[in-house]
Parts: structure tokens; C-alpha cells; sequence
């Protein structure tokens, strides 16, 4: 639930835009009428920003392609996690950069040979400097119309011109792999995706989103089923295994805790029944209720509180093991704190009922009670 991403989900939404076949057949055409459509839903009220991403809408986002460095001796076959935005996917998605610069909308529109790396990629392959001004290559991009269009000099040299903030684009709970990020223009399928994100409920604003869509072209239509990158991220595998062993953690730590209170409830006022003659014969020889309640709470808080502390003192050396499943709960002093007050209010409880009781019955009673 709270593991960071390197991205912000919150209120993004991804609507696909299908092209028809033997529609804007050429690279110019396509990046133009992408544009514009971009361009048309950025106008609504409740839209923050938007951006576009042929495939690179996480949480599983990117294309493992091979690549070539200008200048590093070509030993066995690098691989890297192949991104087509515009500047807009970085801001809409909250991605910091952390080098150099991000291309802008004329050198997308002129689908200019630059790139931009995530810091895995920069310091896997360039550990002792900096990247920027490095040239790489990615050979597989050539051109195969009409589902594929590739600018003149994709599979060329691209020159690195800044560096992102790792993001989580291979699953919830895999490690980052390197990515580059490449302008969308580049190279373009008969699809993309355009990132929107909102002030509101991203579902809120669908419908009007829908219908710029068409005021730019009426034959245009978005993909049917249009979710936000929340739900995406739920959908996933890892988070809907990770909620499930939350919950039964917690269903199961519930249920001990509830055990251990019925026990130590039972124990403890089943000693205080037990010295109900006692407290006959203190209170025949004058002593006050509230004296015969310090006792009983004296005597049971020597074996709860060592309760505690011995459960404190096994939580604190199981920390590690704890931790694998529970990141930031192992040492939440508030849990430890609520812990501890709900077993020594049960406590107290146990030690009042039965005093209580005993000393406010008369001596005589309780004298005789057995």
C-alpha cells in the first residue's frame, strides 16, 4: 500500500487512441493529429495535465529492447526497458528529473535524436560519471508501415540528454530494471495513449474527454474500458497478494489479541475470586475498599506488566523477521502503545469486577465464600 513507485498514480487516468487502418500514414501526419488530440483534452476545466504515452503507462510499462553505447566496447547483449513519451508523461506522472534537461514540444514534433535514461541506467553503465552528452543506439527500430513508423534516424545514434528518477515499471515488487526514454515521435504504432491527469475523479471528466475526442475527429474512438492507474495497480498480481496477506495478518492478530484478552481476563479475575476470603476478613479488621483494590491491582500488575515486557522484549528480537511482512508496523510505537494499553485495561478490569464485588459484600458473606 505504501511501497514508493517513483511515479504518483493519484488521479491519472490512461485513455487509448486506436488509429484506423490506412489513416495519417505518415510520421508527420501521425505526431500532428496525436498532438491535437493531446491538445483538445488539455482544455477542460478539471484536467491538470496530460501527456502521452505510446507504452509507457505503468505499472508494467516499457519494451526490453537491445542497445548499443557509443564509445563501450560491445561485450554481451544489453538490454534496457524501451519508453515512447512526450515531455507531458513526466510531469503528469509526478517524475522527477534528476540530470540534464527534458526534450520540449519542437524537438518531439521534429522527432529529434535525443534520449533521456532513469538513474539505474546511469549508474549501471556509467558508474563513475555523468551520462549526459553520451550517445546510445537501439537498431531494432526500423520502419514497417503502416503499423509501424519510425523517423528517419530512430536506429541511429541518440544523444542522452537527461536523467529521471527510478519508477517501478516491471511490477510491484521486482526490481528496477534500466529504461530510456525516447520521444514518442520516433517511432509509433496505430495506437497511443494519452495521460490525463485531473483535479477530480478522473471517471468524473470521461464522458468529456470523449467527446473532444470526437470534436477533433468523428470516427476517432477511445478504447471502451478506460480505468485509472490506481485500479491498474490493483488489478496487479503483487498488490492483490500483498492485501490478502495484510488482511489475514491482521484478521489473525485481531483474534490473538482478543484471545489473549479473554485469558488474561479469566486468570486474573479467577485470582481475585480466589482471595475473596482475604478481602472478607481485611475489611472485617477495617480496612477501606479502596485498599483492598490497590492490592489486587498491585498483585496482578507484577505478572501482567512481566507479560509485557516479556512480549516487548520478543517483538523488539523478532524485528527482522516481523519486518519482511510488516514494513512500518514492526516498530509503530502507536501499535506497540495500543497493544499495551488494551491488555492492561483488561487487566485492570479482571483485578475491579471481582474486588469491587468482594468488598462491598458484607464481611460475614464473604467469610463464608469458598
Amino acid at each position: 500500500m505504501r511501497v514508493p513507485l517513483g511515479y504518483n498514480p493519484n488521479h491519472v487516468m490512461s485513455v487509448g487512441i486506436p488509429v484506423h487502418d490506412n489513416t495519417y500514414t505518415t510520421v508527420t501526419e501521425r505526431v500532428n493529429y496525436y498532438e491535437q488530440l493531446r491538445q483538445k483534452i488539455a482544455t477542460l476545466p478539471d484536467v491538470a495535465s496530460t501527456g502521452i504515452s505510446t507504452n509507457a503507462t505503468p505499472p508494467e510499462n516499457g519494451w526490453d529492447q537491445t542497445f548499443e553505447l557509443l564509445g563501450k566496447p560491445s561485450g554481451e547483449e544489453e538490454k534496457a526497458r524501451l519508453n515512447f513519451v512526450d515531455p507531458g508523461y513526466f510531469t503528469t506522472l509526478h517524475m522527477p528529473l534528476l540530470q540534464g534537461r527534458v526534450w520540449d514540444d519542437t524537438e518531439v514534433a521534429h522527432s529529434a535524436p535525443l534520449a533521456l535514461v532513469n538513474e539505474t541506467f546511469a549508474k549501471r553503465y556509467y558508474p563513475g560519471g555523468s551520462i549526459l552528452g553520451h550517445s546510445l543506439k537501439v537498431p531494432t527500430l526500423k520502419n514497417e508501415p503502416p503499423y509501424t513508423l519510425a523517423a528517419p534516424g530512430s536506429d541511429g545514434w541518440l544523444q542522452v540528454v537527461g536523467v529521471v528518477a527510478d519508477a517501478l515499471g516491471d511490477g510491484l515488487d521486482k526490481p528496477v530494471k534500466p529504461a530510456i526514454f525516447l520521444p514518442y515521435s520516433l517511432y509509433m504504432w496505430m495506437h497511443t495513449q494519452i495521460l490525463v491527469g485531473s483535479r477530480a475523479d478522473p471517471q468524473s471528466i470521461l464522458h468529456s474527454i470523449r467527446r473532444q475526442i470526437v470534436s477533433v475527429n468523428p470516427d476517432q474512438q477511445a478504447n471502451g474500458h478506460v480505468d485509472d492507474l490506481e485500479a491498474w495497480i490493483r488489478r496487479e498480481p503483487e498488490w492483490a497478494r500483498g492485501r490478502l496477506v495484510s488482511i489475514l495478518f491482521g484478521a489473525f492478530s485481531v483474534l490473538a489479541l482478543l484471545l489473549a484478552a479473554v485469558g488474561l481476563y479469566s486468570v486474573v479475575s479467577y485470582s481475585a475470586v480466589q482471595r475473596t476470603n482475604e478481602f472478607g476478613i481485611r475489611i472485617a479488621l477495617g480496612a477501606r475498599k479502596k485498599d483492598v483494590l490497590r492490592i489486587v491491582l498491585a498483585s496482578a500488575g507484577v505478572g501482567v506488566g512481566s507479560g509485557l515486557l516479556g512480549g516487548l522484549v520478543l517483538s523488539f528480537g523478532l524485528s527482522r523477521l516481523i519486518s519482511r511482512w510488516v514494513e512500518n508496523g514492526a516498530h509503530d510505537p502507536m501499535l506497540i502503545l495500543g497493544v499495551s494499553g488494551v491488555i492492561l485495561a483488561v487487566a485492570a478490569l479482571a483485578c475491579l469486577v471481582p474486588s469491587w464485588r468482594a468488598s462491598s459484600v458484607d464481611p460475614m458473606t464473604a467469610l463464608r465464600c469458598e
